[in-house]
């Protein structure tokens, strides 16, 4: 396609570069070199044609179409409406000073026109965000929902960050059918993934190469769709930014097991699923006084502790339990302890 604008620039640079050269009594008459002039000014002229056309034409139209396909419906109209009103107010002025005398008459209505109309449309994008909450306020609009995006009622589009793919644990979410709607996974998380599969360290490595199979997996399952989407925003380089953005512009929910992520996505109205989050919303409630039975592994921090795990991964700190490593102890819980880590409990071994 730039190609053949690129070919018609040439066309209309060497048509101008004729057209200019004959005009009056010619541009290069009288000349004893006019020949190699008028082929030095033609080539000039289809060189230009053939470079600047493109940003002229095709590049500007491009961007445009991007940044109003960033917009939602209700920021487009806002947009439109601001143009017009930019129009109108253009058109009032320009009655007066279609008045003034020559030449001014003919270009001022017009360069008014223009500057209110351009405006009016800058100042209308620049503020959509609060012109829609006060929109929504007085009931002219009603707050966005899934349904903006083609999605139906209930049928959200998730959109999935790199650390919740290569975690793992989200296909086996995925395939116990907790997670309802389709995911998405913008193109530039799958040339991250790509990128740490790719990586010179063996750790990161294995992780993004395991993060494709499991992206690969839950693709084939019929239960939640997963879908690769090539929308970006160009102006942020960050990719958590970009997560932010494009879940603002689609259904507000961002899937992740990344802690800076879901303070930034939450703090921006974003709804935030966090793995793991479930992953300790749903370990077994103990309380303190509870007896449990707990295979002691390892030494604990403190001299003379002990350390164990129940199935779901939880960390038993056990008093007094480092000389019965590789032993089963029956235990009573002291007390629990929340962190942002997980949870900890710390227990005594059973006195009988």
């Amino acid at each position: 396609m730039i190609l053949y604008i690129r070919l018609l620039g040439a066309a209309l640079g060497a048509a101008v570069g004729l057209v200019t050269a004959a005009s009056g009594d010619g541009l290069f008459d009288g000349n004893a070199y006019a020949g190699a002039f008028l082929a030095a000014w033609v080539v000039a002229w289809i060189v230009v044609g053939f470079a600047i056309l493109p940003y002229l034409t095709v590049i500007p139209a491009k961007w445009l179409i991007g940044q109003v396909e960033v917009l939602s419906t209700a920021e487009f109209v806002a947009a439109v409406l601001g143009l017009l009103l930019g129009l109108l107010m253009g058109l009032l002025l320009g009655f007066p000073l279609s008045r003034i005398g020559e030449p001014w008459q003919n270009w001022l209505p017009l360069g008014v026109s223009l500057l209110f109309g351009l405006g009016m449309l800058g100042l209308t994008v620049a503020k959509r965000k609060d012109l829609l909450i006060a929109a929504q306020a007085v009931g002219l609009l009603r707050p966005a929902t899934p349904e903006r995006d083609g999605s139906a009622a209930g049928d959200p589009r998730i959109v999935v960050d790199t650390s919740a793919i290569i975690d793992g644990r989200i296909a086996e979410i995925v395939e116990s059918g907790f997670i309802y709607g389709t995911l998405v996974i913008p193109r530039f998380v799958l040339e991250e993934l790509q990128h740490i599969a790719d990586s010179s360290d063996a750790l990161r490595r294995n992780r993004g190469r395991r993060g494709l199979e499991i992206l690969n997996r839950m693709q084939k399952e019929p239960g939640t769709p997963v879908e690769i989407v090539e929308d970006d925003v160009p102006d942020i380089a960050e990719v958590d930014a970009k997560l932010v953005a494009l879940a603002l512009a689609r259904s507000r929910v961002i899937l992740t097991n990344d802690f800076n992520l879901n303070r930034v996505a939450e703090l921006q109205g974003v709804r935030v699923m966090n793995i793991n989050s479930l992953a300790n919303a749903v370990k077994p409630a103990v309380l303190p006084g509870e007896e449990l039975k707990v295979r002691v592994i390892q030494e604990g921090k403190e001299a003379g502790q002990g350390v164990g795990f129940l199935d779901d991964g939880t960390m038993i700190v056990i008093e007094g339990g480092a000389r019965h490593i590789d032993k089963e102890l029956d235990v009573s819980v002291t007390r629990v302890l929340q962190t942002v880590a997980g949870r900890m409990i710390f227990a005594q071994p059973h006195l009988d």
